[in-house]
């Protein structure tokens, strides 16, 4: 159209062939605007197929890393991630919580490097973990399946590009008592939320992370004890301690958590921002690695006792006001 509109001007306008200095200008005149409506017109397709683009990579992601229910078998649930890549949702860490006839199984992980890289290997541990933790009846033989299929995902990448990788992982399972067993292979381990008070659980010596070095023969899970009724677990990666502000100072992890759960009851929401926000304003909003935090609350006691209370049980998840998804602001 704005073609048509130039040369039917050209050779149709008697102005346009006109040497005179008004003549000229409206030249320009008609000229510029032919190039500004395509410039414009150019630029709305491109806008056009930038955000179909990111409609379908938030949706692939979406699928890759999907969110969690607020409830999962009486244990509360909150959690976020935060890539290091402007524009991406997913990154290097990797986070899943799934009920099975075992129990409540949890996988936290984080992958060597960040960003947009590390998604092939976040797939490669996901899918396989969720498949495993209903058909194993050991924690152990998840960990061992997490293994193979990270050894097969690095094979073929290493037909195509050289590139050293391997990814930390931490196993959890939490039993309908609220028993919890540990894997941890070279993550950090999670605290404990109880109290008012926020614990780092330590645990026997991690195993060297997946894919550096072969599984040992023997995996012995660590029990860390019953996780009792309103208690929390939280979970990180790396990139949370790590984290450091303009002066290289790195995030003080446990005093933002004693804060955020200081004085009030114990809420996966309510610490997930605190913890967050607490983050972003340390790092001035540009975390340099990506960032995830999972919050697991035990309530099944919790429910059972209020059902005993009122002689009769709610049926589907309590109100919105401790199970409204948090809103975390990008870098």
């Amino acid at each position: 159209m704005w073609g048509a509109t130039a040369v039917t001007y050209k050779w149709a306008c008697p102005v346009a062939h006109s040497n005179r200095v008004g003549a000229r200008l409206a030249n320009s005149a008609v000229f510029l605007a032919v190039g500004a409506g395509l410039v414009l017109q150019v630029r709305q397709l491109m806008l056009r197929d930038l955000r179909q683009a990111r409609r379908v990579a938030g949706a692939a992601q979406s699928v890759l890393l999907r969110p969690l229910p607020a409830r999962i078998d009486g244990l509360a649930t909150a959690a976020a991630q935060l890539s290091a890549d402007h524009g991406a949702t997913v990154g290097g860490d990797l986070y899943e919580v799934i009920a099975t006839e075992h129990g409540v199984r949890v996988v936290m992980g984080d992958v060597r490097g960040h960003g947009l890289s590390a998604i092939g290997t976040v797939a490669a541990v996901l899918g396989s973990f969720r498949e495993a933790v209903h058909d194993e009846a050991e924690l152990t033989g998840v960990l061992t399946r997490l293994d193979r299929a990270l050894a097969r995902h690095l094979r073929d990448r290493a037909r195509a590009e050289d590139t050293e990788e391997f990814v930390t992982v931490l196993l959890l399972e939490i039993a309908p008592d609220g028993e919890v067993h540990a894997l941890n292979c070279g993550h950090p381990w999670p605290y404990l939320l109880s109290g008012g008070r926020a614990e780092p659980m330590a645990g026997a010596d991690p195993l060297p992370p997946l894919g550096a070095f072969p599984l040992p023969a023997e995996l012995p899970a660590t029990p860390f004890g019953r996780l009792l009724p309103g208690e929390a677990l939280f979970l990180h990666t790396d990139g949370v301690e790590d984290a450091r502000d303009g002066d290289g100072r790195f995030f003080p992890l446990p005093a933002a958590l004693a804060e955020a759960v200081r004085g009030r009851p114990i809420s996966p929401h309510s610490v997930l921002r605190a913890v967050f926000a607490q983050l972003l304003r340390h790092t001035g909003g540009r975390p340099k690695d990506d960032i995830a935090i999972l919050v697991i609350r035990n309530d099944r006691l919790i429910r059972a006792a209020a059902c005993r209370g009122t002689g009769s049980c709610p049926i589907g998840p309590p109100g919105p006001a401790a199970d409204t998804p948090p809103v975390v602001p990008g870098p």
